[in-house]
């Protein structure tokens, strides 16, 4: 499943998730945590399971944000949607494999996992503990609201929107945990879902750093982050250029292409972006 944008959708606004279909997400997070008051979480379970028993558009992936699976609310909501078969479930406070056993005995073995994985202070040092996951991953996530409000901090971004020394940590543990578990590094949300030119700067940068997609809060931030995760006709160029000259040259460790030496991280890199691109 390629997962370029993964749009949040309130779990008790049915109408909503018909319409996040057409936005040209690669997958809805159909939410049933942060996004649904308490009073409200019955009528988003049934909604969700509701919507998730339709026909499926087999282009765009439902996953569902439970509540932390060390909570009370977890259970309701495992018992509501699984019989519909979500294509994955996002898993908020995850704390490495405690929160993937605990999963796992609720039942939840077999629908590939998303978890957001910097939520607090412990999960930051069970980031690693991913790689060793025996349940499916779909990838693995991180989040800068959560951290700083469990720890006291004031804020997680300095006065220009750049991140705090803290959570450019959190990040990069999240991106190498990742990699290291051989799954999709998916970047966080970009709040202002009205700066679309910031938005655009912000999901370059994440896939200049190695990930491979995004998660979005609105409609309109799905073109823009679909275009920042999607390689150009040049990039995919040069790519098949560097695995063309080496099949032609095997046994070699460095060549030249276009006046530029290349050599065998060139050679993994372009791989893996003719991979992401490959059906």
């Amino acid at each position: 499943m390629r997962l370029r944008s993964l749009l949040f959708v309130p779990g008790d606004r049915p109408d909503r998730m018909a319409k996040a279909m057409g936005t040209g997400a690669d997958a809805l997070i159909l939410d049933l945590e942060d996004a649904v008051a308490p009073d409200a979480k019955p009528r988003a379970r049934d909604a969700i399971a509701a919507f998730l028993s339709r026909p499926r558009d087999a282009d765009v992936g439902l996953f569902v944000r439970i509540n932390p699976v060390d909570g009370p609310l977890a259970a309701d909501d495992l018992a509501a949607i699984l019989d519909a078969r979500p294509d994955g479930i996002v898993l908020p406070k995850a704390e490495g494999l405690v929160s993937l056993h605990a999963l796992a005995a609720r039942g939840v073995t077999h629908i590939p996992i998303l978890p957001i994985a910097t939520e607090t202070p412990a999960a930051i040092f069970r980031l690693g503990d991913y790689a060793g996951a025996s349940i499916p991953l779909a990838g693995l996530t991180w989040g800068a609201e959560d951290l700083p409000a469990a720890i006291g901090a004031t804020s997680a971004r300095e006065a220009d929107g750049d991140y705090t020394a803290p959570y450019r940590l959190a990040r990069a543990l999240t991106l190498f945990g990742a990699h290291a578990a051989g799954v999709p590094a998916i970047e966080t949300v970009y709040p202002d879902f009205r700066d679309l030119d910031g938005l655009a700067a912000y999901a370059g940068r994440a896939r200049r750093d190695g990930f491979t997609g995004m998660m979005a809060i609105h409609p309109a931030q799905v073109a823009v982050i679909n275009a920042a995760f999607t390689p150009s006709e040049e990039e995919l160029a040069r790519a098949r250029a560097i695995v063309e000259l080496f099949a032609a040259n095997p046994g070699a460790g460095a060549l030249q292409l276009d006046g530029r030496m290349v050599d065998a991280p060139h050679l993994k890199a372009a791989q893996r972006l003719l991979a992401r691109v490959t059906p």
